[in-house]
């Protein structure tokens, strides 16, 4: 968490200090003051499990997309910084030997599976969160210039609006789709970074999933989820 930390104020203050030599040098034309970038955006990602409890192991490939649309908003004569503000939604899948259920009363059941005692095939859950990304944007675009390098940082809030988990076993398939230990609030730091067609993303998300705790150990699901893969801006 601190070295996502580090990360992400240090690209910050280094492409402030250069831009301010760069907007010196650049004189903008009249009829370039309404260009804007980067306003549609689709990526894929790697997810990760921090921080999980003893016993609890990710399994498979967990992963997601997301979509949408950022206002891309310039502060600057140059318009090489800007603000976005934007709306989009986001899929994603986790494998891993927590079993999410429920009991008879209704009430959640977080259970760890150990394959010595129960064989399955399948033990997944996938979220769907509506997302509002907010960000501060530097790159080095121009209104003639398509080739350019890109830092976006910010914020994102989200609202998980669907939740499913799905164990299949030898002898039933269970599902589920709706979880009162669920924590719909999402909020988290985000980090975009790269040059033309290939941008990287990373995500760290500061709230837990779950409040809840683990069947017969009672201890807290207290993990966070770290994304990372690539990002791809248009228009």
């Amino acid at each position: 968490m601190k070295f996502f930390y580090s990360i992400f104020f240090f690209v910050i203050a280094f492409f402030a200090c250069f831009s301010q030599t760069d907007e010196r040098v650049l004189n903008l034309d009249e009829t370039d003051s309404l260009y804007r970038e980067d306003q549609f955006y689709f990526g894929f990602h790697i997810n990760l499990l921090h921080n999980l409890p003893e016993g609890i192991n990710q399994s498979g490939l967990s992963g997601g997309i997301m979509g949408g649309f950022i206002r891309d908003m310039p502060i600057n004569k140059r318009r090489n910084w800007a603000i976005g503000l934007g709306l989009g939604v986001s899929a994603n899948t986790y494998g891993s030997n927590l079993f999410i259920g429920k009991n008879e009363s209704g009430e959640g059941v977080f259970q760890i599976l150990d394959r010595d005692e129960v064989e399955y095939s399948t033990n997944r859950f996938s979220t769907y969160i509506a997302e509002v990304p907010v960000q501060l944007r530097w790159r080095t675009s121009t209104p003639t210039k398509s080739s350019f390098y890109r830092i976006y940082a910010g914020f994102t809030f989200g609202y998980l609006y669907h939740f499913r988990s799905r164990f299949e076993g030898n002898e039933s398939t269970l599902k589920y789709s709706s979880l009162s230990e669920l924590n719909r609030i999402r909020t988290g730091l985000h980090l975009s970074f790269g040059s033309n067609f290939v941008n990287f993303h990373i995500q760290y998300n500061f709230n837990t999933l779950f409040d809840a705790q683990i069947a017969d150990t009672n201890t807290n699901l207290d993990f966070q989820i770290f994304k990372f893969g690539f990002i791809f801006y248009m228009l």
